[in-house]
C-alpha cells in the first residue's frame, strides 16, 4: 500500500488530518512514526512558502507521498500578524491560550468592526522532491472580545463566525468541519490524493 506521510509531529494538527484522509486508499504515517527525518525551520515569509519547504524536505527521505501544512490567523488590525508566526506569537515554549490572550490584549478597545481576520491553510503535496499539489483556502471572521469555548485549539476559542454569533471554540467540530480553513483545503487535498494514488 501507498504511503502518505503527514510532515507534522502537531498531536491535535496530525488527528485532524487523519481524520479528514482516512477515506484515501493509503498507509497514513506521521513524522513521530519515522526516523532520520531533518527538523525543519519554518522560515519562509508565506504559509505557502512554509507547506512547500516541508513537503518538498520530508518527500526526499521517504517513498511515500508527503502532505504538509502551514496555518495560522491573520488580523487586519495587526497588519496581518500573527500570520505565519501564528504558532509562536507569544514565544517559543508559550501555549494556545497564551497566544490568544496576546491578541485579545493587542485588540483591547476596538470595536467589532474592526476586529476582522481570517484563518488561512496552505497545503502542499510532494512527491520525489517536487511539489504535485499546492492548495491554499482561508476562513473569515472576527476576534471575540474573550476567550469563548473548550473546543477546537489555537486561536479557535477566539475567531468569532458573525452568522452564528460564536467561536469556533463554541461552535464544535460539526460546524467547524463545514466551514474552517483546514477543512476546506483538506477537502481539496483528499480528493487529489485518490486521483493521484
Amino acid at each position: 500500500m501507498i504511503e502518505v506521510v503527514i510532515a507534522t509531529k502537531n498531536d491535535k494538527k496530525l488527528r485532524e488530518l487523519r481524520r479528514y484522509l482516512k477515506s484515501v486508499k493509503a498507509h497514513i504515517v506521521s513524522l513521530k512514526e519515522m526516523s532520520g527525518t531533518p527538523r525543519i525551520r519554518e522560515d519562509k515569509s508565506t504559509f505557502k512558502g512554509n507547506a512547500v519547504k516541508k513537503a518538498v524536505t520530508i518527500s526526499k527521505f521517504t517513498k511515500g507521498v508527503v502532505l504538509a501544512d502551514d496555518s495560522g490567523l491573520c488580523v487586519d488590525a495587526l497588519g496581518g500578524e500573527p500570520g505565519v508566526k501564528s504558532a509562536r506569537f507569544a514565544g517559543p515554549r508559550k501555549k494556545d491560550g497564551d497566544n490568544s490572550i496576546k491578541v485579545l490584549k493587542l485588540l483591547e478597545g476596538l470595536p467589532a468592526g474592526k476586529r476582522t481576520a481570517r484563518f488561512v491553510c496552505a497545503i502542499a503535496i510532494a512527491d520525489k522532491g517536487k511539489v504535485i499539489k499546492l492548495i491554499e483556502e482561508y476562513c473569515s471572521g472576527r476576534i471575540a472580545d474573550s476567550v469563548r469555548g473548550r473546543h477546537g485549539f489555537g486561536y479557535d476559542p477566539i475567531f468569532l463566525i458573525p452568522e452564528y454569533k460564536k467561536t469556533f471554540g463554541e461552535l464544535g467540530l460539526k460546524v467547524k468541519d463545514k466551514m474552517s480553513h483546514r477543512s476546506k483545503a483538506l477537502k481539496k487535498a483528499r480528493k487529489f490524493l485518490r486521483e493521484y494514488l
